[in-house]
């Protein structure tokens, strides 16, 4: 068996040492073909490194490297291209982090291409004259490569003030490469997040954006057929409809593509299935986002947004559904196409288990602060639903509340909102996997949550009051919610919390 690729990201280690490589090189001859500069958004850990150092050795004409592989005998092998590597490694918490790096970058560099710049305290001026000395020493035109071009930003979006002084900053560092565009061959691009035109691209309004082209939906990420063909003999002995349920699902307009960090990580701990991806880092403001716009999580299961939204991130009004969907904590479930309106736009879904248990897992334990009794919760919650207890569920969602903590509540209102009770549930519901449904449409309203476990279904409803009326059970009746579910074995479950004791005070329920 070749050997996995764990952990390596050079394209040539990859091939000298025999490794697993899945052929991303007819995506990469189409894109270097069609377009002279271009953009690439995928998640984290992702595969973008190694795409983008598959392009820097195409470039530098390194022939035996791509034996066997299909742009090998496509491929003009005679013409040699110089290249700049720029990535935004360490810790950049400062302009000040930036600026170093942004120097180090290009003296590495100039050593690899023996480029002396006479302007070596200033990264901008700097990359322009290593551009042009580059083009003149070799008297052929540059290709330009940038790993990771939104990290200095991302980093930094705990503390804004500063994420927009490296925006402006980095956005001055690449129009550079606008103004060289006469001694360019080729410009690529990778990056988590797509920044609206008005910010940081907007010195670059050259670049195309290949994210949600169907031509390249699958250049990063693995494949069923990779899956059953290159990766058969090490998963001969897994069930490998749990191992697609867990780490299958991204879409990007193409196949539905596995994670390919986890894909490999799983193999390498024999067969335990684990959060590797998320666990390798979620940040920290997403649970800010959430808490100040008291956002209503059970949104995230039954999600659409426009195409606009999906292409535009805004330092300085940050939407939580174009983070998470361009971190890779949502996935796109379906295109929708109205031609009256001659608009599209997109369903969007989590992508798979992995994501559902160990993303709301992590807003409990972040949000609510409760990791200490959660499994205990979730045990006794999953059961319940499993057996068709609704008491014993009810007592347990009651013995969720009264453990959140109480600074939780201080300085906000958000015990008013039935939002945040849905929320609280939602998020331990999804974190066991379950089927749910957030504001689920009927003809006659919107359901505040269904979940599905074998053949039943709780078409659960809440509601916050000041007594002790059962008007959440009566609206789920009067609405007759439970008609779009005739085929399952139905509970209608109404919930009602009281704001002051920031608890349920009451439930009502009945079977069909």
């Amino acid at each position: 068996m070749q050997k996995l690729p764990i952990g390596i990201q050079s394209f040539k280690k990859i091939r000298e040492t025999q490794c697993i490589y899945i052929d991303k090189t007819k995506e990469a001859l189409s894109i270097v073909s069609h377009y002279s500069y271009a953009f690439l958004s995928r998640p984290r850990r992702f595969g973008k490194s190694l795409f983008l150092d598959t392009l820097s050795e195409l470039f530098a004409c390194n022939k035996e490297l791509f034996t066997g592989l299909y742009i090998y005998d496509k491929w003009d092998w005679s013409q040699k291209y110089p290249v700049i590597k720029i990535s935004w490694d360490g810790n950049l918490r400062s302009i000040e982090d930036i600026e170093q790096t942004a120097l180090d970058m290009l003296r590495f560099n100039q050593e690899k291409l023996d480029i002396n710049c006479e302007n070596s305290t200033n990264s901008s001026s700097c990359f322009r004259e290593l551009i042009q000395k580059t083009y003149k020493k070799y008297n052929q035109k540059v290709v330009i490569l940038i790993d990771e071009y939104d990290k200095p930003i991302l980093d930094n979006l705990d503390q804004i003030e500063i994420s927009k002084e490296i925006r402006e900053y980095i956005k001055g560092f690449y129009s550079i490469i606008k103004g060289s565009d006469e001694f360019i061959r080729f410009a690529f691009l990778t990056g988590v997040s797509k920044f609206s035109k008005a910010s940081i691209f907007s010195g670059l309004n050259m670049l195309t954006d290949i994210s949600l082209d169907e031509e390249y939906g699958n250049i990063c990420g693995y494949t069923q057929n990779d899956i059953d063909t290159r990766f058969q003999s090490y998963l001969k002995d897994v069930d490998m409809q749990r191992f697609k349920r867990y780490y299958d699902g991204y879409n990007f307009l193409k196949d539905d593509i596995y994670n390919p960090f986890d894909t490999l990580q799983f193999i390498a701990k024999k067969f335990k299935y684990k959060n590797y991806w998320f666990e390798t880092g979620t940040p920290t403001f997403l649970i800010k986002l959430i808490k100040q716009n008291h956002y209503f999580l059970p949104k995230l299961s039954n999600l659409v947004v426009d195409e606009k939204l999906l292409s535009s991130f805004d330092i300085e009004n940050l939407d939580l559904e174009v983070i998470l969907y361009q971190a890779g904590y949502l996935t796109i479930d379906k295109v929708i196409e109205d031609e009256y309106l001659g608009s599209i736009s997109y369903k969007l879904r989590l992508p798979n288990q992995e994501v559902e248990k160990s993303f709301n897992s992590y807003i409990i334990d972040t949000l609510l602060k409760q990791s200490t009794d959660k499994l205990i919760f979730q045990k006794n919650i999953y059961m319940a639903l499993l057996r068709g207890e609704v008491d014993s569920f009810v007592e347990n969602l009651k013995a969720i509340f009264a453990s959140i903590p109480y600074n939780n509540y201080a300085n906000n209102k958000i015990n008013t909102y039935e939002g945040f009770y849905a929320s609280v549930v939602y998020i331990y519901l999804q974190s066991l996997g379950l089927k749910i449904i957030g504001e689920d449409v009927t003809n006659r309203g919107r359901i505040d949550l269904s979940v599905i476990i074998d053949e039943k279904v709780y078409i659960i409803e809440f509601k916050v009051i000041d007594d002790d009326q059962n008007v959440a059970l009566e609206q789920i009746k009067e609405k007759k919610y439970y008609e779009k579910y005739q085929s399952f074995e139905a509970y209608l479950v109404g919930i009602n919390f009281n704001k002051n004791d920031k608890n349920i005070c009451s439930y009502s329920w009945e079977k069909l």
